[in-house]
């Protein structure tokens, strides 16, 4: 037997001998052998994550657009009556109905009417602004035609005619002025649309007393209007704006003067 022959055993011996003694070398070298794959195969999964998120804010931002759009936006005016325009029917004639409205919301609301039958129906006031809690009364014309072949209207049934009110928030101070809902669709709100019922004006009903009612407050809150704003400070009187209170004062004070003078000469 060769001497490398003998010595080969020992050796093995020996490295046998150095694992026992040090186990964890051997756990280190096959843990990272086996983790050096799997992490590089969880390099792509990784990418694949970050891919899948990045999208993710686009996605949800689509989503909370298509929410607002789908659901109803959120109403600024209370409406009496709330779905329907109510008209005595008297054909060949123009007749009114009434509706009120109230700022339910806590800004400035500019309010605008419009109509289907441009022709035949107008509203007053057409529109206008309310402040917070404000109401207001509005009364439409419509004129009603004569049925078609002499027949006899339906009574209690839906006109063709349509009424849609619409809404907008303004700042304080704002005028109305229509143009102000072109400037800003995007955050116009249509609060409803009106159907137009004729009703008979000579059967007595829970809805006519209610339309003749409301015709009487509107009628009374345009008379409101028409009178002058009560006066806060001193009376004026002419083209000169001279102040009463003054020109009392100054004639006493020159007539005071004359007698003072004519005193004196004396």
């Amino acid at each position: 037997m060769s001497i490398t022959d003998r010595h080969n055993p020992s050796a093995e011996t020996k490295k046998k001998n150095l694992f026992r003694l040090f186990p964890f070398w051997q756990r280190k070298t096959t843990t990272t052998s086996s983790s050096s794959p799997s992490s590089t195969q969880n390099h792509p999964t990784r990418h694949r994550h970050r891919n899948n998120t990045e999208p993710s804010s686009s996605s949800a931002l689509s989503v909370s657009s298509v929410a607002r759009s789908i659901l109803p936006a959120r109403r600024r005016l209370r409406l009496d009556p709330s779905s329907y325009l109510y008209f005595p029917y008297e054909a060949g004639k123009q007749v009114r109905s009434a509706i009120k409205l109230k700022n339910t919301s806590k800004s400035h609301t500019a309010f605008k009417f419009q109509t289907t039958a441009p022709k035949s129906c107008y509203m007053r006031p057409p529109g206008g602004v309310l402040a917070p809690g404000e109401s207001v009364f509005a009364t439409v014309f419509k004129f009603v035609e004569h049925p078609e072949n002499n027949e006899k209207h339906q009574l209690n049934q839906k006109s063709k005619a349509k009424f849609k009110i619409m809404s907008l928030k303004v700042k304080p101070g704002v005028d109305f002025v229509p143009e102000l809902f072109d400037e800003q669709k995007d955050q116009v709100t249509v609060e409803r649309v009106l159907r137009v019922i004729f009703l008979d004006a000579e059967r007595p009903s829970a809805a006519l007393e209610k339309l003749k009612r409301q015709l009487e407050e509107a009628e009374a809150a345009v008379e409101e209007r028409k009178k002058p704003l009560p006066e806060t400070g001193p009376r004026v009187v002419g083209e000169g704006l001279v102040i009463d209170e003054w020109k009392e004062r100054r004639e006493k004070y020159l007539a005071r003067q004359q007698v003072e003078a004519i005193d004196s000469s004396s």
